[in-house]
């Protein structure tokens, strides 16, 4: 099959054949010189002198170039050569120099500083952006979501505590009467207090009781209950108070979930009555009263540790304050019986400023309102309020704005004040 004098077309075929002789090496030849040449080596390998570059011509650039240049400066968006040629301009031009200033400023605002630590808020906006799109099958009442959300905030202040933390010295602080009392703990011992104060809603609810077997005389108050708890442990409180306190924190929540739909309304269990010893509150104002306690002490704790601590959301603090608003009326009227004195048909204009704040008009007179005149006005910040509220701030020093009857405003702080416990 092949032409006379030519190659068969089906003998293999090299193309190698075709190339001039010496790429591959005489001949074509696969064993002659290499086709790829060995890399040359550095002049930094051989040990001698590297040579003497030419340094880079600066920039020469007219004024109005520079100028426009400074924008992306102050970016760092500018090449090396050009950096080069506005800084040098930047010295022997003012106006230039504070149009730079100007801009550096500028770009500092875009870049603001932000704290690594994660949003104390942000837990509930997660919820409540899920819970929008599909809600719960059992929600959380909404009287109940303060707690729920201070229990949160605390629980994450305590994470990451180590064991010096959870030892700190904290002193709790509250008024009887016209004095402040006080009592020294540890950030341990803090916990403790909200675990056996905790325990008054929970036997209520028929949970378990943190002071028992045997449960401990209803008529047991708050102060009573801690004192017992701390005497009861063989040591004092150290980290391991953290799992008990989340698991009762999460059994009433759950418990009040799901105890009916019903708690909404002005029935059913949001009106179970919790006994503190020698005062009651319904179940839905005794929530909003252990939220209240739990914000109060973790801030007292992350002051411990010099750790910042927020104050909570507006509605949450909305919450607080009116329940403490809606109990000065009785502490006012105690107040009256112990010293023999009646504030008959007078009223005083609590006016608290801020998110969360609002206005009440509390009757000095324990019979009633109606009829009665408003003879005082006192204005406080929200959270100086709630402050006052915990025994933080003598009423004295309260920042408040106030007018009218000096006693009355003085009686209203007072028993303000007097709200605060153990």
């Amino acid at each position: 099959m092949s032409g006379a004098g030519g190659p068969d077309r089906f003998d293999s075929y090299d193309p190698r054949d075709d190339e001039p002789e010496g790429r591959y090496g005489a001949g074509g030849a696969r064993g002659g010189a290499a086709r790829i040449p060995t890399p040359r080596s550095s002049v930094e390998d051989t040990g001698r002198p590297l040579p003497d570059l030419p340094a880079p011509e600066p920039l020469v650039l007219e004024h109005r170039v520079l100028k426009s240049l400074l924008g992306a400066w102050a970016l760092a968006a500018c090449s090396p050569e050009e950096a080069a040629a506005v800084e040098d301009h930047l010295g022997g031009c003012g106006t230039c120099a504070e149009e730079a200033l100007r801009l550096r400023d500028a770009v500092g605002l875009l870049h603001a500083d932000e704290s690594l630590d994660l949003d104390p808020l942000l837990r509930a906006r997660v919820l409540e952006g899920c819970l929008s799109r599909r809600p719960a099958r059992i929600p959380v009442p909404s009287w109940a979501t303060p707690y729920d959300a201070e229990t949160a905030r605390l629980d994450a202040l305590l994470k990451d505590f180590g064991d010096g933390e959870w030892h700190a010295p904290v002193r709790l602080r509250w008024y009887e009467g016209d004095e402040q009392l006080s009592r020294k703990t540890t950030v341990a011992g803090v916990i403790a207090h909200l675990i056996s104060v905790d325990g008054l809603v929970a036997r209520a609810l028929g949970l378990d009781d943190p002071l028992g077997p045997p449960a401990p005389p209803e008529s047991l108050g708050p102060a009573a209950r801690t004192e017992a708890l701390w005497q009861a442990s063989h040591f004092p409180p150290t980290r391991a108070v953290r799992a008990p306190w989340r698991e009762q924190a999460h059994e009433l929540i759950r418990t009040v979930s799901f105890a009916g739909s019903d708690m909404e309304g002005g029935g059913g269990s949001g009106q179970l009555p919790i006994s503190y010893g020698d005062f009651t509150l319904p179940l839905r104002d005794a929530m909003a009263d252990r939220a209240f306690e739990c914000w109060v002490h973790a801030g007292d704790i992350a002051d411990a540790v010099d750790y910042p601590y927020e104050a909570p959301a507006p509605k949450h603090l909305h919450r607080m304050i009116d329940l403490a608003a809606r109990m000065l009326p009785d502490a006012l009227a105690g107040r009256d019986r112990e010293r023999d004195q009646v504030a008959a048909g007078r009223l005083l204009r609590l006016e608290v400023e801020g998110a969360g704040g609002g206005q009440w008009l509390i009757p000095l007179d324990p019979s009633g309102a109606e009829g009665a005149d408003e003879v005082a006005h006192v204005a406080l910040d929200g959270v100086e309020f709630c402050r006052l509220a915990a025994g933080r701030v003598p009423p004295a020093e309260a920042a408040a704005g106030s007018v009218g009857d000096r006693d009355a405003i003085m009686s209203v702080l007072t028993a303000t004040a007097g709200l605060s416990r153990m």
